[in-house]
């Protein structure tokens, strides 16, 4: 080939190249880089954070006790005027019956770090009795950002961890759209964005640091990934839902080295000393110890509260398990129930354990909790969402069903909290995210009974959301809507812990494949 013909295919080459980035939709983001690509969609990310934050929270003038909005902002009050080691004793000064703290110690010290801005600003809005219900708009307005620079600070930096550890070692030319994508679908999660700058809440602490967790492991940096994660344990208890993920793969890992004891040991320990580090104002008593844990299991409330798309409450309309088995039997069956599902992805990354294994087992574990644990809240779904989008380029078609009706099963909750706007303003943008062209896998599928289910299942969704807001229930039945919420969202769960759980034994399956395959060559 003469070098003028050369020249011709390097130039066809170069055409081919440039006509498929620009007909790709991400084209005017992605050429100057990764680095550009996640600033410009965190910017974008945080002005429809900001958005959203414009409009109601959790109990917004809703007295005695407010809401979730108030709770968050009475933590931070008891922080900063008492004493270490009176923040989760009940006395004339911390009536734990207003909102008392019961999350663990981390969240504690980040509301002191909160409180203390919001002194410096608005001392007025954390003094001590005086600012309970405090509803101005510079303590609002205060409020408000404590959530966005968290955001900004721990779960922004931690999706890029994640991001760049994920797509390592990939062509970044070729994957550069896929990756903004990514990024975008992360960030732009509409069920975080609600509940965390709507309702109101510090999500975005616990699960940033579970992501940098993720990222870790992924990276083979197991020491930080045990930092992190127990730092995410000991910001929300609930970060326990991805405790038999973390713990089986790691195990799995340190069983195939040359001295898996010691590996162990050195896991634990970092664990332990985490542990110890946040927990030190209160390891110097028992007494003070288990004041603390006594806090952050609840199970006096129920085994569940509210309308939620677990077993537990969407059977009680059937079977009434509150009248039918004292707190304690409820406590031991619904254990029983949480580790015999979570079992079986707990084994297949024990005895093979894989990254992609990781991701999957990740979603099984917290998807058990979700279903079967005590005192699950709307709320909860969030967590197996997360590692759902972490999987959304290998997944599209789960990531996009499930968060759809994870944002089903929290409308009644943005519903009562006066969200509606931005609920239908962020499902809109989620949809309109999905259908932008990129690399991602085909979601296309030709079986009629799956295109027949998902219709009907739509379909579904659309009544019960205008029935919803147009009608009122029957006045024996005054639940029956959001019953039926649970019901459609809560078998929508169940199909997709099924099929994930399919997923993560199949991953054996290829792995068995590829072992025969080197030892042919």
């Amino acid at each position: 080939m003469d070098k003028t013909s050369k020249k011709k295919g390097n130039f066809r080459k170069g055409k081919d190249e440039k006509l498929i980035v620009e007909s790709d939709g991400w084209w005017w983001l992605i050429h100057r880089g990764i680095t550009a690509s996640f600033l410009s969609i965190a910017l974008f990310s945080l002005l429809v954070r900001a958005a959203v934050s414009l409009h109601p929270y959790s109990g917004a003038g809703n007295p005695p006790k407010f809401g979730d909005f108030e709770a968050q902002r009475h933590w931070m009050e008891i922080t900063i005027n008492l004493p270490i080691n009176q923040w989760y004793r009940n006395s004339t000064v911390n009536d734990l019956g207003y909102w008392g703290l019961d999350y663990p110690p981390l969240t504690a010290y980040q509301s002191y770090v909160h409180g203390l801005f919001l002194r410096h600003f608005s001392p007025e809005s954390v003094a001590l009795f005086a600012s309970r219900g405090h509803e101005s708009y510079l303590g609002k307005l205060l409020m408000r950002w404590t959530v966005l620079s968290s955001d900004a600070l721990v779960f922004f930096p931690a999706v890029l961890y994640f991001v760049l550890v994920y797509y390592a070692g990939q062509n970044p030319s070729r994957r550069r759209s896929d990756i903004a994508w990514h990024i975008t679908i992360i960030l732009l999660n509409p069920c975080l964005i609600l509940i965390d700058h709507g309702h109101f809440q510090y999500n975005c602490i616990s699960l940033g640091l579970t992501v940098g967790a993720i990222a870790s492991v992924l990276s083979d940096k197991d020491l930080v990934a045990c930092v992190l994660y127990s730092l995410a344990l000991n910001h929300k208890q609930m970060s326990a839902y991805f405790a038999p993920a973390f713990f089986s793969h790691l195990l799995g890992k340190c069983l195939r080295r040359r001295y898996p004891v010691l590996e162990v040991l050195k896991l634990g320990l970092v664990v332990l000393g985490t542990f110890v580090v946040v927990w030190w104002p209160y390891v110097h008593s028992t007494e003070a110890f288990f004041g603390v844990l006594s806090r952050l299991a609840p199970f006096e409330r129920g085994i569940f509260e509210d309308y939620v798309a677990n077993f537990w409450c969407t059977t009680s309309v059937l079977v009434k398990w509150k009248r039918l088995f004292p707190t304690q039997s409820l406590k031991l069956i619904s254990l029983g129930a949480t580790v015999s599902t979570f079992l079986p992805s707990m084994i297949q990354q024990i005895w093979a354990p894989s990254k992609p294994g990781f991701l999957y087992g990740l979603l099984n574990s917290a998807f058990s909790f979700y279903l079967f644990s005590f005192q699950v809240h709307e709320k909860s779904i969030l967590l197996p969402l997360l590692p759902a989008s972490l999987l959304a380029m290998e997944e599209p078609f789960l990531f996009t069903w499930m968060t759809l009706y994870a944002l089903f099963s929290m409308f009644p909750l943005l519903h009562r909290d006066k969200l509606v706007l931005p609920y239908l303003a962020l499902s809109a943008l989620f949809i309109l995210l999905n259908h932008v062209p990129n690399g991602r896998r085909t979601t296309r599928d030709t079986s009629a009974l799956r295109s027949f289910v998902i219709t009907v299942s739509v379909l579904c969704s659309v009544v019960l959301h205008v029935v919803y807001l147009s009608l009122h229930p029957p006045a024996r039945y005054p639940f029956l809507f959001e019953a039926l919420i649970m019901l459609v969202c809560f078998s929508q769960f169940v199909i997709l812990t099924v099929y994930t759980n399919a997923k993560q034994w199949m991953l054996l399956k290829h792995s068995n494949l590829v072992d025969k395959e080197k030892k042919l060559l």
